[in-house]
């Protein structure tokens, strides 16, 4: 990868994450099946399952936030409090959610206090996030930001919950699939039976053993046209997930994952970024903030 500055951004890593999967997760256990005993001169009738009960949602919070002194969600925050993404190949809700003029409380744990806030709008993106999991009035999100830099925490993919209420959600379907081992990116919209593959590139660049891209499911964060001369006038899609192996990069205290331009495209040779030829990230870059993106 080629160091440069990017303003505040200047010299960061980029490596692009591509796509693996977001799901809900549930809340609920099935209860034994009983059967019914009847007296002996009567036939038995088959036992008859127990229905399961409702999953059990999170209880509303109602309280008014500000943020005050909480840590905003953005690309140089470092919170210790918030969870990593627990299930990083899971396909997510087609759900992307953004914050009211205010912002909104993020929690580590519904049943807690807020220990982050999401902006409604930021220089370096990341206000549009994936929704993860629907839980009663709660939504589960991936964030921007780290839990920890290497070497001092997890750097992986960040997330958190908010409130229904604090948020407009809207549907996105597309999402990117990025699998370095078949050496295929794909967009995908939809699921299941009707879900549609396009095959966007099989020649492509990523991170080499000592800087990695890293792997489990990410979002795009940011997508505008830099100056750096390598990327040709293209534009670069910044992701929400950050090295696992660089602290910072080029001077600067991150080291952010990104898909981009460059005329050396192919094999593990980047720091971490996905490089892509014209076509490939030129389609990249047409997908909205909030995208999520696989890497495997």
């Amino acid at each position: 990868m080629t160091r440069r500055g990017w303003g505040i951004l200047g010299g960061i890593a980029i490596v692009v994450a591509a796509a693996l999967a977001a799901v809900a997760i549930a809340w609920s256990a099935a209860d034994e099946p009983r059967a019914w005993a009847p007296a002996a001169a009567r036939p038995t009738p088959t036992a008859t399952p127990t229905p399961s009960p409702s999953p059990t949602a999170p209880p509303e919070n109602t309280a008014e936030y500000a943020q005050g002194a909480l840590p905003a969600t953005e690309v140089h925050a470092v919170i210790p409090e918030l969870p990593v993404d627990a299930d990083p190949t899971a396909l997510g809700t087609g759900l992307v959610a953004t914050a009211g003029a205010a912002g909104a409380p993020v929690f580590a744990d519904p049943a807690g206090e807020p220990v982050a806030w999401l902006p409604a709008a930021q220089r370096y993106g990341g206000t549009t996030v994936p929704v993860v999991e629907r839980a009663g009035t709660w939504l589960r999100v991936l964030l921007v930001g780290r839990q920890g830099v290497p070497g001092e925490g997890d750097p992986s993919q960040l997330s958190g919950w908010v409130r229904a209420a604090d948020v407009t959600t809207a549907r996105e379907e597309r999402r990117v699939e990025v699998s370095i081992a078949e050496g295929t990116i794909e967009i995908v919209r939809g699921r299941g039976a009707d879900e549609e593959r396009t095959l966007v590139t099989t020649d492509f660049a990523w991170g080499t053993d000592a800087t990695p891209t890293p792997t489990g499911r990410a979002f795009i964060m940011l997508t505008e046209t830099v100056s750096f001369a390598y990327t040709r006038g293209h534009a670069m899609a910044y992701l929400s997930v950050q090295s696992p192996t660089l602290a910072g990069f080029g001077g600067q205290p991150v080291a952010v994952t990104a898909f981009h331009y460059h005329d050396a495209h192919a094999g593990a040779i980047s720091n971490g970024c996905l490089r892509l030829g014209a076509e490939a990230i030129d389609a990249i870059a047409e997908l909205p903030a909030g995208t999520v993106v696989h890497i495997r």
